[in-house]
Parts: C-alpha cells; structure tokens; sequence
C-alpha cells in the first residue's frame, strides 16, 4: 500500500509496534489499529499497601495448576484405566518399529550411514518405549483423584500404598530406559566405522532388553491391577441403595432375594472368593438398589478383615441406607451380647443413615431369650436384657421361611427408600449450588 494512503502495510504477523524502529521511516503516518501482534505476554500484579507489585511467575503457575487439577467426585474410574499390554509384548512392539527405521536419505559415506541408521532406531527404540509407559502412568489415576469408596476397595485389594508403589516404579523404569536410550543413541552416532556403528547399535538394544527383563514385571504388575479394578462391580451414586448390615449369617443374603424384584446378581470383589448379592427394586418408574453385606464381628477396626473393612467402606462412603439385620435365634454363631455391641458401634457411627432394625428368623425364637454357655445373662444391664428378648427398640419381626412380617418390611423398605432418594437430590443440589452459586441467582 501506498505511504500517501495513509497506512503502513505490515510485512507480516510477527512484526510488532515498535516506536524506536517506527520512528525511523519518515513520511509514512501509522495508523496503530493495523497493528497486528501474536503471544502477548502479560504481567498480573497484585496490590500491596496500595501500591501494585508483580506477582512471581511461580505464583501464577501454581494457581493454573490448581484450576486444572482433576476432582472425581463419582464411581467408576476403574472402567476408564487403561489396557496395559504384558511386558514383553510393549518390548517387542517397540523393537519391531524401531528397526524398520532407515537411515536419513542421502548419506553416501558408508560408516555414517551406518551410525545415523544405528542412532535412530535406538532413539526409536527408546521413544516408542518411553512413551507407552508414561501412557499408562498418566492414564492412571492418582489415588487421591478417586471416589472415597474406590479408594477404599484400592487399599483392600492391593493393600495399603502398593498401588502408588506399582506406578512409582513404571516411571522409574521409564526415566532408566529414557537414560539409557540416549547414552547409547549418542556412542553409536560416534562411531567410525560400519563395523563398531553395528556393534554398538546391538549393545544398545540389549542393554534396552536387560532392562526391560530385569524391571520389566512393574508392567506385569500394572496389568494385573487393571484387571482386578476393572472387574470391580460399579455402583450407581444416584441411585438410592439399601445396605443390609449385621453379624454373620444373620439372614442378610435370604432378605435381598425376597426383596429384590428380580434374581440378584453376585457382585465379585478380589480380595474375597464370597460374592456379594446386589439386587435391585423397580416401583412404578423409580429403580432401587438392595444388598448384603458382608458380616461384621465385635473387634477394633484394626482387627477386621478385608470383607468387614469393605461393610465399613460401603457405610462410610456411600449414600445408603441401611436395613441393620438381627438373628435372636441363637443359629448364627453371634451371640445376641455380642451382637448388640456390634449394633451399638455401629449405630453410634453411622447413625445418620436412614435405619431400619430387623429381628429375622422370628420362626424360630423361644419364650425365653437365648444365653450362649460363654454368657453370664445375670450381668446384663437393662438395655441389653431387653435386647435379648425384643432387640431393639421400634424393631420389626420377620421370618422368610414363613413370610411373617414380610409385607410390612417391603412397605417401610419402600418409603425409607423414596426418603433417600429424596435426600440425594436434596444434597445433589446443594453441591451444584456450591460448584455454580451464579447459576441460581
């Protein structure tokens, strides 16, 4: 464009508006909109006693990372991991593709057509390697990004921190491989010869080898973990769930039958060969879920085994509510003592659960309560002489084998459902008002 136009034609986007420079062009006037500028850097400053001081980059940086850190507030991360292949398969994909690589065209010396060749399948090599296994680093979740309860069944089936372990020692081999890779990458583009480029591309790839046999079986243990966690049952947070809890064989798994509208399905856990019954309630158009659990016996928490520690996970960390299951009988195994202070730790714990109590195998009580030959019935306080006899207070009586009781627990398992349901929606609300208060405004 003409000067006598008026505007100055700028020679391309990365040109920038520069007085100093500009002003050194005589008879042209600039018209400073056609500035055109890309990747403006800019500066945050915050006020300090009224005054702006610059915020350090370190500053700005940690504050983006904390808007793009990932929060998982849901079920079913395990589904999302992803395929792991077995060591020696990821080995020997990446040996595959890395010795199809040529060398770069037009190299008519021999010798470095050899060492060039030579150093790009080692660094082939090494990338393809690398990259596989910062994939399955990073397509992990951290533990602290999962649901309370997927935490829970991380620990019991892997045990305390071998999760993290497992992951910690895929990127150590990742970082060796990347080290180890370059070295012998850099030695073979040294070479002088085609003989000694050959010789030390060989040593390169079995120093790879070495390295992947001998820390390799940190991928092995990966896969087996995403398969464990994979197989883990999902379940559905929006959905309202009666947890049926008490001592072992108390009758817990015969009430999810007769509750459930269909045949329950046996839920899988890793850590335990016993399945778990989950069974499902349909009213009208609302779907309901229902399952047992396994039995809870009187020790300290620390004492517990993986199947009541996964009871106390499901209590703690999942909106349910509970049908807490009573056997007076004397044919579970618990006595009725031992089975009140389950129920009173319990009950203090989770007390704010939606609760109903159930005498089951009501068939089968006596006129007079049952005392186990460990028991000495004449130190029982006055609660739990009444418990004995009557369990607690506000308890429903029932009996699968001769249906007693039953229509009235399916009516009250119904309403005490409807009532969850209520109040998921009610706390669903109340964290979408957090996440978006402009939204209700």
């Amino acid at each position: 464009m003409a000067a006598s136009s008026g505007l100055w034609q700028l020679p391309s986007t990365k040109s920038l508006f520069c007085t100093s420079k500009f002003a050194q062009v005589r008879n042209v006037v600039f018209n400073p909109k056609m500035a055109v500028c890309r990747g403006i850097q800019t500066i945050a400053y915050t006020i300090v006693n009224g005054s702006y001081v610059q915020k350090a980059p370190s500053e700005l940086q940690d504050k983006v990372k904390d808007k793009t850190l990932i929060t998982v507030d849901s079920v079913g991360a395990f589904q999302k991991l992803p395929m792991v292949m077995p060591s020696v398969d990821v080995f020997y994909s990446a040996m595959k593709k890395a010795k199809r690589v040529p060398p770069t065209k037009g190299i008519a010396n021999i010798a470095k057509r050899e060492r060039n060749k030579g150093a790009k399948q080692l660094d082939t090599l090494m990338k393809e390697l690398a990259v596989s296994l910062r994939t399955y680093k990073e397509n992990f979740p951290k533990k602290h990004h999962l649901h309370p309860y997927e935490r829970s069944l991380v620990d019991l089936t892997l045990g305390d921190g071998n999760y993290e372990e497992v992951l910690k020692k895929v990127d150590a081999l990742r970082k060796k491989v990347v080290s180890v890779g370059k070295e012998h990458a850099s030695l073979c583009a040294q070479s002088s010869t085609k003989k000694e480029a050959l010789e030390r591309l060989d040593e390169g790839m079995n120093s790879l080898e070495e390295i992947f046999k001998s820390q390799g079986k940190a991928v092995d243990e990966l896969l087996n973990i995403a398969k464990a966690l994979r197989a883990m049952p999902v379940v559905d947070l929006e959905t309202p769930t009666l947890c049926l809890v008490g001592a072992p064989n108390v009758g817990k798994s015969s009430l999810v039958r007769l509750l459930s509208t269909g045949k329950p399905e046996i839920c899988n856990y890793p850590f335990t060969t016993r399945g778990i019954l989950m069974g499902h309630i349909h009213l009208t158009d609302q779907n309901f879920q229902v399952t047992d659990t396994p039995g809870i016996l009187r020790r300290r928490d620390e004492d517990r085994n993986n199947l009541e520690k996964l009871t106390l996970a499901v209590l703690s960390h999942l909106p349910t509510a509970v049908l807490y299951v009573h056997d007076l009988s004397g044919e579970c195994g618990t006595s009725p003592s031992d089975q009140y202070t389950i129920y009173k730790e319990i009950k203090e714990r989770f007390g704010d659960h939606l609760w109903i109590d159930v005498v089951s195998k009501c068939d089968l009580l006596q006129d007079s309560p049952v005392v186990y030959i460990t028991e000495d019935s004449t130190a029982d306080n006055t609660e739990l002489a009444i418990y004995r006899k009557m369990g607690p207070a506000g308890s429903l009586r029932v009996s699968v084998m001769s249906e007693v009781g039953i229509d009235e627990l399916k009516s009250r398992v119904h309403a005490m459902l409807v009532s969850q349901l209520k109040r998921i929606k009610i706390q669903d609300s109340k964290e979408e008002r957090v996440e978006d208060p402009k939204r209700f405004l």
